[in-house]
């Protein structure tokens, strides 16, 4: 197997601002996995949050490049057990490494992904796209310039969160979601969680930090006038466990967890303890998207504009319109680069 790297600095649309700060452009690294005169895209995107940046995600590859050129490829499952222990301090890159596996795979066998794990393209929830901190002014237009997406998710996190909530569900019937990024304390979310509910905010997702202690998050869990669905709380497969009891819902995302792999075992997991299940995105382009759409079959709640957020990004995908996720088209994941649109 012969491993290829690219990376991008891909310009947002508009300015991208969470209780931890703001950003207007994504670096990202794709990986290209060359075996038998094919090949398959992984993605993932640099986060200071967690530690990784294009430089770090790609030093990280690079020191497994020559092994994996003696790799005997079999399946992306085999794969990610060789790749693991190899990388087992930068989940990021598995989670790359393992996208670019099951699009390849798929595309040595003739099948899509989610079709490889039994799955139809049959009641897909619809995507969430996100409204990002700024003043009330500019997140309502930025709301209305959502219109027809049926499904709106609100960054939060400030002085004036109660009254951003009002202000959006004035101008809009749309389901309204609330993304705190670990910003509120156990009194600041039982609270709102009333005022939220009168609403019609559908959950609130990771309120407190990701460090809180346990009493806290069970506090929330038995107190929230709405469901608790976990996000930097739940990382890597031993999380959705300790989850249980503490949050009703799981937030997977790719690039946390190590990729497709575990992810399937973690939707599993979740199900198994009656967990609710979604899947969210960093910003990132349709190389990732359509990697993270393979698993909509699977779940209550998607959350994958990480693409419609961009104003460039360099490959064609799964495409996320006014809420629905296309069915990929195309073997493997459904994705082709074309750094053209970078």
């Amino acid at each position: 197997m012969q491993l290829e790297l690219h990376r991008f600095e891909m310009p947002l649309r508009n300015v991208f601002t969470i209780s931890r700060g703001s950003m207007s452009t994504q670096e990202t690294v794709i990986v290209e996995l060359h075996h038998d005169g094919e090949s398959g895209l992984g993605e993932a995107p640099r986060s200071s949050y967690y530690g990784h940046s294009a430089e770090s995600i790609s030093r990280s590859l690079e020191g497994i490049a020559d092994d994996l050129a003696g790799y005997e490829f079999t399946t992306p499952e085999a794969l990610w057990s060789w790749a693991q222990p190899r990388l087992s301090d930068d989940f990021f890159a598995l989670s790359a490494l393992d996208q670019a596996a099951h699009d390849l795979y798929g595309k040595l066998h003739q099948t899509s992904v989610f079709a490889r794990q039994g799955l139809s393209w049959t009641n897909v929830p619809s995507s969430s796209v996100t409204v990002s901190i700024a003043s009330i002014e500019a997140m309502v237009r930025e709301l209305e310039g959502y219109a027809g997406w049926p499904i709106i998710k609100v960054k939060l996190g400030t002085p004036n969160d109660l009254k951003i909530m009002q202000a959006l569900r004035q101008n809009s019937d749309a389901i309204l979601r609330v993304d705190a990024n670990c910003a509120w304390t156990v009194e600041e979310t039982i609270r709102n969680s009333v005022e939220l509910a009168k609403l019609g905010v559908e959950f609130i997702e990771q309120p407190l930090p990701a460090d809180a202690p346990i009493a806290a998050k069970r506090e929330v869990f038995e107190e929230s006038a709405l469901p608790i669905v976990a996000d930097e709380s739940c990382q890597k497969e031993e999380d959705v466990r300790q989850c249980d009891g503490l949050f009703h819902g799981i937030n997977i995302k790719l690039c946390k967890c190590g990729g497709l792999t575990p992810a399937f075992r973690m939707l599993a997991e979740a199900k198994s303890r009656g967990l609710l299940t979604m899947t969210g995105c960093m910003i990132e382009s349709e190389v990732a998207i359509s990697a993270a759409a393979q698993l909509a079959p699977l779940l209550d709640f998607v959350d994958l504009d990480g693409a419609v957020l961009l104003a460039r990004q360099p490959a064609n995908g799964v495409k996320v319109e006014l809420g629905t996720i296309h069915p990929p088209q195309g073997l493997g994941c459904g994705v082709t680069l074309d750094s053209t649109l970078a």
